[in-house]
């Protein structure tokens, strides 16, 4: 199976080497490595590895544990194969060749592009801001892994954030910026594996795909969550 490993090293020659190795030895075959981060002499990287399905994770989690300064910060399964350079303008191309189904399009896409299980467009009320917890949004689509009803943490249709519920679940949120429509990405922790929290770099990533989505389709937005009128007889 595919696996998505976030590892926090120290940021000097020699150390992603070992992490590499001990990879190899623990039975995984890495197939691309994302920096996250650099900062203050420590990295953030995200390794997306092919993993024997028979194989017991906690071997490859020992080993990486092992070496000096190294902290695993997640372990979760890859929906989809590793995300490549061109992918995000390939997708808003995709919005733009067909906007009347542009939100659906960037929904179903977006947990392919940042690792996660599900997405969801949810329209906020108009009146959240004098409502306890900003109110009940309601789904305008939802990504085909969604549960049913999606388990939606509190959204407020202000800013893009990561936000991290007390059943372990991730998401990060991101505003279209009109008629309260917000995007919403999720992973959910799936013993044994336990998915990290949404990185910075994540969040920005769906902040830019959203803004760019909205400014292509527009007044679209206004009719999301929209119930279609039914013609009289």
């Amino acid at each position: 199976m595919l696996l998505r490993v976030r590892v926090t090293l120290p940021d000097r020659p020699g150390t992603l080497g070992q992490v590499a190795r001990t990879m190899g030895v623990s039975g995984a075959d890495i197939v691309q490595v994302v920096v996250l981060e650099r900062l203050g002499g420590r990295a953030v990287d995200d390794f997306t590895v092919v993993w024997p399905g028979a194989a017991r994770v906690e071997r490859l989690l020992a080993g990486l544990a092992a070496i000096p300064g190294v902290r695993v910060d997640g372990v979760w399964r890859a929906i989809g194969a590793p995300t490549t350079t061109g992918q995000d303008a390939e997708l808003l191309a995709q919005v733009a060749a067909n906007p009347a189904d542009g939100v659906a399009t960037l929904v179903d896409a977006v947990p392919g592009l940042l690792a996660a299980d599900w997405a969801v467009a949810a329209v906020v009320p108009l009146d959240w801001a004098t409502r306890a917890g900003g109110g009940e949004p309601t789904v305008g689509h939802a990504s085909w892994r969604a549960p049913v009803p999606p388990r939606l943490p509190e959204v407020t249709p202000l800013r893009a954030r990561a936000v991290s519920a007390p059943d372990g679940g991730h998401f990060a949120v991101a505003p279209f910026g009109r008629a309260g429509l917000v995007l919403v990405v999720a992973r959910e922790r799936t013993d044994p594996l336990a998915a990290p929290a949404f990185h910075g770099t994540e969040v920005d990533r769906l902040a830019q795909l959203v803004r760019a989505a909205a400014v292509i389709l527009g007044d679209r937005l206004d009719l999301v969550g929209v119930p279609p009128v039914v013609a009289g007889p």
